[in-house]
C-alpha cells in the first residue's frame, strides 16, 4: 500500500481574516474545496490519504469521511494542538506504512507527477528523502537550494539576498520520505521537518531534490489565492462542471461571463440569486445560498457562502467571506479582503490592501491600506 499525508495547516497569516469559521483545507477553489483537488489527483497514486488535522477537524472529517466516494481510503490524524510540519509526521506514524510515502502541505496547488517522483526517490538506492523543488525569479522570498550533478541536496540558503543565491529552485512543498524519518522526529512536540531533519540528510548525503517545472501556486497570500482560483477555473474544471446550476436563481437579464463558477459543487447547497442587469465574470466562484442585487458587477473574485450583496455595488479582485453583508453602491477594487460576517454599509469604498477582520462593521470608505480589526 502507498500513502500519502496532508498537512493541513493551511494559509499564511494574511489570509486570516477570513478563518472564522471555514477549515482551512475547505477554502474553495472553483468551489471546490482545495484540499479534495489534492486528494483528487492523489487517487490515481495512492491506496491512502491521511489528514493531519487540528483545527475545526469534525468539519474536515465529516466532508472526506472515510474517502470511499474517491476510490481510496482517507484516515485521519488529529493533534491537540499545532506540532508544526514534522510533529504531524511524528503523530500520523502508525496510520502510514513501512515504506516510501508522500507529504504535501495542504495550501499548494500543483501538477506534480507524484507516481514519477515515488519512483525517484526509490531508484536513489539510499534516499532517505526527496523534496521537489520549483524555478522561480525570486528566491529570496523562500529559501533557495544547492544541488550536486546527482540531485543530492548540499545545503539550503533561507531568504539569500538577490545574486547570493545557489540556484533558484526552492521547495515546492511536497516531500517523499522513508519511514526511518521518524526516528528524527520528537513525539508530541512542534517540531520543523524542514529544520530539524532535512539539514541532517543532507549532511548524510541522502536527501535528494526531484526537479520540477510546471504549475505550482503557494496560497499563502490572498493574491496567490486568487491567481490559484483562476487556474482552477481554466484549467482543472471540465466545461460541464463550470456551467450554472439548475438550483440558481439567475435574471434573463444578467449576464454571466465565463470562466464562472456558481454553485456547482455538487456537494454544498443551491440557492444562488442573481437581479436583473448584473454582470458577473470573469474568473469568479461563487458559494452556496449568495444573493446578488440588482446592477451589480463583480469580476475576478472569490464569494463564500451566505453572503448578500445588494444592489448597484461593484467588486474586483476581492474575497468575501462566509455571510458577509455588503450595501447599495459599495466599490470594492484592488485586492480587498471582506472576513466572515462582515457588514459594509451603503455608499462604502474599500481600496487595494484592506482587509476586514470577521464580524466588524464598516461604515466609512478606506482608501489606504490597513487591517480593521
Amino acid at each position: 500500500m502507498t500513502s500519502a499525508l496532508i498537512l493541513a495547516g493551511g494559509f499564511g497569516t494574511r489570509l486570516r481574516p477570513l478563518t472564522c469559521t471555514r477549515p482551512k483545507p475547505l477554502f474553495p477553489l472553483g468551489n471546490r474545496p482545495l484540499s479534495e483537488i489534492l486528494v483528487q489527483r492523489l487517487s490515481e497514486v495512492v491506496d491512502r490519504v491521511v489528514f493531519a488535522i487540528n483545527y475545526q477537524a469534525e468539519k474536515i472529517m465529516q466532508y472526506f469521511g472515510s474517502g470511499e466516494k474517491y476510490g481510496i481510503e482517507i484516515k485521519y490524524a488529529k493533534e491537540k494542538r499545532p506540532l508544526g510540519t514534522g510533529g504531524p509526521i511524528k503523530h500520523a506514524q502508525n496510520l502510514l506504512d513501512d515504506s516510501p510515502f508522500l507529504v504535501l502541505n495542504g495550501d499548494v496547488i500543483s501538477l506534480i507527477d507524484f507516481k514519477d517522483m515515488l519512483n525517484f526517490h526509490k531508484q536513489r538506492g539510499d534516499a532517505l528523502g526527496t523534496i521537489a523543488l520549483y524555478p522561480v525569479e525570486d528566491p529570496s522570498r523562500y529559501g533557495a537550494v544547492e544541488l550536486d550533478d546527482a540531485y543530492r541536496i548540499l545545503r539550503f540558503v533561507e531568504k539569500p539576498p538577490p545574486g547570493e543565491e545557489p540556484s533558484n529552485l526552492i521547495n515546492a512543498g511536497a516531500y517523499v520520505l522513508d519511514p526511518e524519518v521518524f526516528d528524527y522526529i520528537p513525539e508530541n512536540e512542534p517540531f520543523s521537518i524542514e529544520r530539524g531533519v532535512f539539514p541532517i540528510f543532507a549532511d548524510q548525503m541522502k536527501l535528494y531534490g526531484y526537479k520540477y517545472n510546471d504549475v505550482w501556486l503557494d496560497m499563502g497570500k490572498p493574491a496567490d489565492y486568487i491567481q490559484a482560483n483562476k487556474y482552477v477555473l481554466d484549467h482543472f474544471l471540465k466545461k460541464t462542471d463550470s456551467s450554472i446550476n439548475k438550483g440558481a436563481f439567475i435574471s434573463s437579464s444578467a449576464k454571466i461571463e465565463e470562466p464562472v463558477h456558481i454553485n456547482a459543487s455538487i456537494a454544498i447547497g443551491k440557492n444562488v440569486e442573481i437581479a436583473r442587469e448584473t454582470h458577473i465574470g470573469p474568473y469568479v466562484c461563487i458559494g452556496d445560498d449568495v444573493s446578488i442585487g440588482q446592477g451589480c458587477r463583480i469580476e475576478n473574485s472569490i464569494i463564500f457562502p451566505d453572503v448578500r450583496i445588494e444592489s448597484f455595488s461593484s467588486i474586483n479582485n476581492c474575497i468575501i467571506g462566509e455571510a458577509a453583508t455588503l450595501g447599495r453602491w459599495v466599490k470594492i477594487e484592488g485586492l480587498t479582503i471582506i472576513g466572515d460576517y462582515c457588514t459594509i454599509k451603503d455608499n462604502v469604498t474599500l481600496t487595494s490592501g484592506v482587509m476586514i477582520c470577521p464580524w466588524k462593521t464598516v461604515s466609512d470608505s478606506i482608501i489606504t491600506p490597513q487591517t480593521v480589526m
